[in-house]
Formats: structure tokens, C-alpha cells, sequence
């Protein structure tokens, strides 16, 4: 790129503060001998820039293709300016406009250089647990308001020292203005306590606690954005006793490693899997469990895959390093009582986890916005987000077109909000399922802060259709309360949606959308699930689906899978033989209410569910009766499924629906032949996948689209994922997959802002 000027001015939109750009730029300038300044604005960074052409060309080419790791240009504007005779470079104070704003970077694992600084003898910040520079460290969990400055921070009540000062105002040290510096002398502290008794401080407390781990106790620790639960992965019995305390049944819990190699004692890591883990954002990694591990069953019951992340803080990294004894994996689980939101502050966290922790590791840096640990898994090469949080948001996704300032409040599980902007829209970090007032209080807490970080004022609210929800309600309330559009999506068109804005969709082209999940309220008043749409951001026709079977009372469906059996099999007209797993597994009495229920129609709504129909086929083939988690009964029948197999069982589609009384004849039968489970729910999902196949094919014989966009949380499946993508693309068409938010209803915020934004625009 080249200017015939000697000045230029630079103007940048991005992730550009917080994360070292203007020290960058400051380098820059003196190696290609330019003079000039830079300085943050309430929009970014604008730089100024005298010098020789060539000079110019080479900086302007170094600063789109050398920036900082943790920065990241979405736009940059170069125009003429005239000469200001400067004979330096500088950097000048911010500049700060009323209704600009710029993305805010999310809280980054410590780098290698602090990681290397930790374990140096001679370094002053040695064995510190808050070590951090521009290149890592807390962010978004401790910004109070912008602009990012210290005093804005939860680091407000930490006076830097001489030393910390001079890194922090040397634009040559990689620590300038890095608003959390700080070290031993000036910064926050780390101690141990039990039934309210501080015990010990600094490393003599990460001392206790790793003692107390090593006894298989439990121990609520301080991180980043919250509070974790932590205790010896390899330790049965200490499992077993957070579970209880915890009163979390089945549901897998997260695990903590100090390094790759403890990792590979456990799982097997592949090549893209190791990126994942080593990556900035160090999320929860999925990942193939060895036979020969040493981790609990009770870490993850009826699974073959664990939930791994690297220490991604200096306190982590102190607290799990190698030791003779010491457990080579921690239980590292979000420190709540089910189905609450993570704790966050130390009085909520001694109130809240007082009946599951032994002893508290605390530290005196506030946490301000409480951010659960991202959870991911790979698919290829590619990441395939399950939980979009620390690491990942607020970070603002840049789409293909710009949206007006917008509310989308999102789905009922798995909650997120979104507010969108110009380009970007700032997905929300994981909610959590709004089912109690403290979700909700969180989820109205994160709303009125991103409203201010990112100056949005919003000119219409999108939510869900389903008229009970709690983020329906909350958008409801926002309507009325400050007079502004509402606007209510279809769920499953929300999820096509949010898998085009993921992939970046700007066109009115329609497309094949097969959104395949658990609980989605329909139009028709059913409940649907499993929907191949044909549309796109302004629209959408529904012109395949399931064959409906009832929902039994409704969640009691959800959660006793054999009820859902027994419903499936009613519908299609298949007798309750009493051999068969879903029939033994409830009494006679329960099950003559059950069938009164079905005849009357009573409480047993309609679905369309591909949820349920996994769930039905786990209770009929005899994996899973009930279900203690979301999801559960599906996820151990894959689990369980062999891969290979390559048989499948019949199904029929007709007038725009799947007919699967064939496929429940043929499994009855292909059970009682002593086909084993193994085999059952391989042919299952083969079934699965024929149908999405199926249903794409005769979809495109009378539209002509090929482009077929997966969408909802039935797609977190990878067994069902691999092989309908395999039978998609063979067929010729082009798949669309989520990448950058998640397929199930924690993208489904992003959808329903890009629909309203689009119907809006009219």
C-alpha cells in the first residue's frame, strides 16, 4: 500500500487496547525511523505518521502483518494529513469521544514469558500468583467501565510501586500499561482458610492447599472469574463426596492439568486437540479417554471422553506443578450447587459453598463479571464451541454487514444475550440455564455491563417465541419499559440464522437449514426439534420434520427417557410388549396412568423432538431408563455406538414428513434378535444421518439449493455430525458448520439478533 504523502493518518477499530498495540506501534515507528505519535481513542487507536515514503510502506505493512498476539484489526483507515513537524515518536494521552466504542479483549492465559518469569529465581516476581503483562492476564472480569485504564479496574485499590511503575510507563517493556501489573511489593494476595480462620498466606497457603488436596479434600479456590471446586481427579472417594455435596449426579465434571504431558497420562491429544489446549483462550477441551487412565469413573460416568484445560493462570500453574504424590489432575468444576450460577465473590462464595468446600484459597483482587471456563471440541480441524465464555467473550464477533443497536435476549438453556452494533455483535459469556432468580439476576447483571462497555443503547429487543421463558419475559418487561420494538423468532429459525452470521453470511440466498435439537416452541404450537427449513435471515418455510409423538408431562418426559420410549412406540402404533427395556423399567401402575395420558391428550404436548427420538431409541435398546442431565441418555448411547457400522433401519418421508415407525419395528426386532447394544445405536445414528441426507435431497430436487447450514445442540453429537456430513458432501452439497459460537442454544442470541436487524431493515 503506498501514499504520496509524508504524513498520513492512521485510524484502527479492533482489539487494539489492552494488549500492547501502542507500545507495538511506538517500536515500529523508531525501526522504520518515522516520526509522529500514536494514542487510544473512545474508537480504537489513530496514529500519526511523518516521514519517507518507503519508510511509511514498510511500517504500515509491519502493522497489519506483526501486531501484538492479542490483537486483532477489523478495520484500518489510511488518509492524507498534513506535516506537524515532529522529531519524535510519542504517545500521547487517550482521547475520549461520548459514543465510540471498541471491542474489549477477554481474559487470556498467562504467556510463556510471564510463565518463564514465575519459575526464575532472580526474577522479582518469582512464585507470584498474579503475574501477567499485555500479552496475558485478566481483562474483561476485572474492566468496571471504559476506557481501560487501571482506575477503572478492579486493580483501582493497588498503587503501583517504583518498579511496576517504571515497566508500566516504558513503552519498550512489554508491561506498558498493562492495567493488572503488578508484583509481591504493590499487588493483590494470596491466602488459605477454613470455617473462617485465615490459616496461612502467601505460597505457605498454596502449600496447605495442595496438602489438603493430596488427603483428598475439597477445596474452593479464587480464579478468574469465579470460583472453582477442586479435588484429586484420581481420588474415587473425594469425587464421589463432591458429587454428593455438590448434588450433582451424573454430569461430567471439568478437569484441571499443569501440562501436556499429564494430559497424555489420561487422554489421547491429537495434533489439533493440542493447539486447543495451548491456545490463549485454554478452554475445556473434549478428549478421547484411554483405557488405561487413572482418573475416577466418577469424574465422568458412562463416558469416553473427559473435559481437560491447562492451567491458564500463575495461581493454577503454582498450584498444580509437579510434585512427588501430588495428583497429576485436578477436579477443576464450577463452585456452585447445581444449576446456580458459579460464585464469584468471597462473601456469596463462604455463603454458597460452605456445605461443599474443606478450605478456601482466596486472593484480594475483586472479581467485577463472573465468566464460567469455555468448553470445546474439535471437529477436523476446526474448533466446535460447546460453551462460549472466559477466553472467548465479550470478544465481539465482525460480521459480514452492519446491524442496528440491538437486545437479543436469548434462549432458556444454555442462556446467552446479545447486543449488537455497527459490525460487530458481543455475544454474551455463558448465563447458564435461566430456571431460578439467581440466573436471572446474572443474566440481568451481564446486560446493563455490556450495555455500558460498548455504549449500545438498544433501538428493538428480539427474543424467543415461547411465551414462558425467562429471557422472553425479561425482553417483554424491556419492551414496554423503555417503548421499544419487540420482536419474538422462531427458535429453530434462530438457529439457521446464528449458524449463517457464524459462517458470515451476507446474502439473501436461501438455504438448506436441518436444525436438529431438544425443546423449541413451533408456530403451530408444538413443541419442535427436528426441522429442515428451507430460508435465511428474513425468512423461512418449514418443509420437513419428524412425525409427532406426544410429551408426555413434559419435563417428566424429558428427565424418565423410558416414558419417552413408550410415547414414541404409541404413536406409531407398536405395542407395549412387556420384554421390552422402556416397559420394565416403569411399574404397571405408572404406566396405565401414562397410557390413560396419551388416549386423552392430557398434558402431552406434541413434539417433533430430535432430542426425544434419542432419547426414546437409548431407553428402548436399554442404555438409559432416566436421565439425570440434559441430554444424558443420547450422549451415552453415543458413547456407546459403534462407529463401523454400517446398517441402518427404515424410515419413509412422505408429505413433508419422517415416518419412523419402520425404524422402531426394526430395532424391536433387531434387539430381541440379541444384536447388541453396540450395534443398535450404530444403526441408529446411521438412521439418523439418512435422514438429514434424505431430507437435503429431496429438499433440493424442487428448490435447487445445495447449501445445507446444521444448526442446534443435537449437532454436539460428532458421531452424528461426522457421519451426516460425510453422506452430505459425497452427495454434492456445501456444509455449513458453527465455528465461532455454539450449535446448541448458546448461539441462539446471535440468530435472533441478526433476524430482527434484518426484519428492521424491511
Amino acid at each position: 500500500m503506498s501514499l504520496q504523502a509524508t504524513a498520513i493518518r492512521v485510524r484502527i477499530r479492533g482489539v487494539v487496547q489492552g494488549v500492547g498495540f501502542r507500545p507495538f506501534v511506538y517500536n515500529l515507528a523508531e525501526q522504520c525511523s518515522v516520526t509522529g505519535w500514536v494514542r487510544n481513542t473512545s474508537g480504537g487507536v489513530e496514529i500519526h505518521l511523518e516521514g519517507a515514503q518507503p519508510a511509511l510502506d514498510a511500517f504500515l505493512e509491519a502493522l497489519q502483518n506483526q501486531a501484538p498476539p492479542l490483537a486483532r484489526i477489523d478495520a484500518l483507515d489510511i488518509l492524507s494529513a498534513l506535516p506537524e513537524s515532529h522529531r519524535r515518536f510519542e504517545i500521547l494521552a487517550s482521547q475520549v469521544a461520548g459514543d465510540e466504542f471498541i471491542p474489549v479483549s477477554p481474559d487470556i492465559a498467562i504467556c510463556p514469558d510471564c510463565r518463564r518469569e514465575l519459575y526464575d529465581p532472580a526474577d522479582r516476581r518469582h512464585r507470584y500468583p498474579f503475574i501477567n503483562c499485555t500479552n496475558c492476564g485478566p481483562r474483561f472480569t476485572i474492566i468496571r467501565q471504559l476506557p481501560y485504564d487501571r482506575p477503572n479496574t478492579t486493580m483501582a485499590g493497588f498503587p503501583l510501586c517504583a518498579a511496576c511503575a517504571a515497566e508500566y510507563e516504558d513503552p519498550r517493556n512489554r508491561r506498558f500499561h498493562a492495567q493488572p501489573v503488578a508484583c509481591p511489593v504493590c499487588g493483590p494476595t494470596v491466602w488459605f482458610e477454613a470455617h473462617g480462620h485465615r490459616l496461612s498466606e502467601s505460597e505457605s497457603a498454596i502449600t496447605i492447599a495442595r496438602s489438603w488436596l493430596r488427603q483428598g479434600k475439597i477445596i474452593a479456590i479464587k480464579g478468574l472469574g469465579g470460583f472453582h471446586l477442586a479435588c484429586d481427579a484420581t481420588n474415587p472417594t473425594a469425587v464421589a463426596a463432591l458429587r454428593q455435596r455438590k448434588k450433582r449426579s451424573d454430569k461430567p465434571f471439568a478437569l484441571m492439568a499443569f501440562d501436556l504431558e499429564s494430559i497424555e497420562l489420561y487422554c489421547r491429544v491429537r495434533p489439533f486437540e493440542r493447539e486447543l489446549l495451548q491456545s490463549r483462550q485454554a478452554p475445556i477441551v473434549l478428549l478421547e479417554r484411554k483405557n488405561t487412565s487413572a482418573v475416577a469413573a466418577e469424574v465422568a460416568p458412562q463416558q469416553n471422553r473427559l473435559g481437560f484445560m491447562l492451567a491458564y493462570t500463575p495461581l493454577h500453574v503454582l498450584l498444580l506443578e509437579p510434585a512427588a504424590g501430588f495428583p497429576k489432575a485436578l477436579v477443576m468444576t464450577s463452585g456452585n450447587i447445581s444449576d446456580e450460577p458459579i460464585a464469584y465473590q468471597d462473601g456469596e462464595a463462604a455463603d454458597r459453598l460452605a456445605s461443599i468446600a474443606d478450605g478456601y484459597l482466596l486472593h484480594n483482587r475483586e472479581i467485577f463479571m463472573r465468566v464460567d471456563d469455555s468448553v470445546v471440541q474439535a471437529v477436523g480441524e476446526r474448533t466446535y464451541p460447546l460453551r462460549r465464555s472466559r477466553g472467548y467473550a465479550p470478544d465481539g464477533l465482525l460480521l459480514a454487514h452492519e446491524l442496528p443497536a440491538l437486545l437479543a435476549a436469548g434462549a432458556e438453556l444454555k442462556n446467552t444475550f446479545c447486543l449488537t452494533r455497527r459490525r460487530y455483535a458481543f455475544l454474551s459469556h455463558y448465563i447458564g440455564d435461566m430456571e431460578n432468580f439467581e440466573t436471572l439476576r446474572s443474566f440481568e447483571e451481564g446486560i446493563t455491563h455490556y450495555e455500558r462497555l460498548f455504549k449500545v443503547t438498544p433501538q428493538a429487543v428480539a427474543c424467543d417465541m415461547h411465551p414462558n421463558y425467562l429471557s422472553t419475559r425479561y425482553a417483554q418487561q424491556r419492551s414496554q419499559m423503555d417503548n421499544l420494538p419487540l420482536i419474538q423468532v422462531q427458535h429453530h429459525h434462530a438457529h439457521l440464522a446464528a449458524c449463517l452470521a457464524d459462517n458470515q453470511w451476507d446474502s439473501d440466498q436461501p438455504v438448506i437449514g436441518v436444525c436438529l435439537d431438544g425443546t423449541g416452541y413451533g408456530t403451530d404450537g408444538a413443541i419442535w426439534g427436528s426441522e429442515f427449513l428451507l430460508g435465511g435471515l428474513r425468512g423461512y418455510q418449514r418443509i420437513i420434520r419428524l412425525n409427532y409423538a406426544p410429551l408426555p408431562g413434559g419435563d417428566q418426559s424429558v428427565r424418565n427417557v423410558a416414558r419417552m420410549a413408550l410415547a414414541h412406540l404409541w404413536a406409531n402404533g407398536i405395542e407395549w410388549e412387556a420384554d421390552l427395556p422402556p416397559v420394565r423399567a416403569i411399574c404397571a401402575d405408572e404406566r396405565a396412568v401414562l397410557l390413560t395420558q396419551l388416549k386423552r391428550k392430557l398434558n402431552a404436548p406434541l413434539t417433533s423432538s430430535m432430542g426425544r427420538l434419542f432419547d426414546a431409541a437409548s431407553a428402548l435398546i436399554g442404555v438409559r431408563a432416566s436421565a439425570t442431565y440434559e441430554a444424558q441418555a443420547a450422549i451415552e448411547m453415543e458413547t456407546i455406538a459403534d462407529a463401523l457400522e454400517t446398517g441402518d433401519y427404515p424410515f419413509e418421508i412422505r408429505a413433508g414428513e419422517i415416518d419412523t415407525s419402520g425404524m422402531w419395528q426394526a430395532m424391536i426386532a433387531d434387539w430381541r434378535s440379541g444384536s447388541p447394544p453396540a450395534r443398535l445405536a450404530g444403526r441408529f445414528h446411521n438412521t439418523v444421518s439418512r435422514m438429514v441426507l434424505q431430507g437435503c435431497q429431496s429438499i433440493q430436487k424442487v428448490s435447487g439449493v445445495d447449501i445445507v447450514a446444521l444448526s442446534g445442540g443435537v449437532w454436539q453429537n460428532t458421531l452424528l455430525l461426522k457421519k451426516s456430513r460425510a453422506l452430505l458432501e459425497d452427495a454434492g452439497f456445501r456444509v455449513l458448520l458453527h465455528e465461532r459460537v455454539p450449535t446448541n442454544d448458546g448461539g441462539i442470541a446471535l440468530g435472533q439478533a441478526v433476524i430482527a436487524a434484518r426484519m428492521l431493515k424491511g
